[in-house]
């Protein structure tokens, strides 16, 4: 029977968030931003297991971090995030803990407001369709590309047609595996980026304005301020 796995990897040092440990431990409305994480997932009830994946050396999951009973760390994450996710689908995969054919969730640590009615239309939309799928927003905003020597606009870019990825993207364990073999972890920002280059068209479900990523300490009182709603 195919299940729903949230696979959170962890093992990123935030850097661009200026602490002085990775901005997923980072206490926000009462607790660690990674546990708000893992509590959206586990308040759904529609997944049978959320792997959260983390540096071999982290030091603050176990001081920080309170496990429900279907959630769970493996210390296999890499140097990037598409490093993280393949390591921890490689081990979820090898130790049996998930089968080729469940549907896997990967979803940012620091996008601890994802609103359940997102999560319940990628759930409903995608489904165990094949090609699978990711929450993302049409892009609103007017688009300019700098030159590239000086902060000057080079031009205007149309934003019709274009789209902002959140997370979760959500596959096939098989296919997400595939994707990820044998390709420059540096080029792949995004599961769905991976799974371009196999020449399949992964869906794009409508996400939500509040499924922001917490990037920078000025996104933090936001950040607060929705958790608090």
């Amino acid at each position: 029977m195919m299940n729903y796995i949230a696979l959170i990897p962890a093992a990123g040092v935030g850097s661009r968030f200026g602490a002085s440990y990775p901005k997923q431990y980072v206490e926000l409305a009462g607790q660690a931003v990674l546990q708000h994480t893992i509590d959206l997932f586990v308040k759904n009830g529609r997944l049978a297991h959320i792997a959260v994946i983390v540096s071999p050396d982290d030091e603050w999951v176990d001081e920080v971090i309170r496990l429900p009973e279907n959630v769970a760390v493996y210390r296999v994450g890499g140097k990037s995030r598409a490093e993280t996710v393949v390591n921890g689908l490689n081990y979820l995969i090898n130790h049996k803990i998930i089968q080729a054919d469940d549907m896997i969730l990967v979803h940012d640590a620091v996008r601890c407001c994802l609103p359940q009615t997102a999560l319940n239309r990628l759930l409903d939309t995608v489904g165990n369709r094949a090609q699978g799928g990711i929450l993302a927003i049409p892009v609103v905003d007017t688009l300019k590309r700098a030159e590239h020597r000086e902060s000057v606009i080079a031009k205007t870019v149309s934003r019709a047609g274009l789209w902002q990825a959140q997370t979760p993207q959500m596959f096939q364990a098989a296919l997400l595996q595939k994707s990820l073999q044998n390709v420059d972890f540096s080029e792949i920002t995004d599961e769905a980026s991976a799974v371009e280059r196999l020449g399949i068209a992964p869906l794009l479900v409508e996400g939500d304005s509040r499924n922001i990523k917490l990037t920078r300490a000025d996104d933090a009182d936001y950040v607060a301020w929705l958790l608090g709603q």
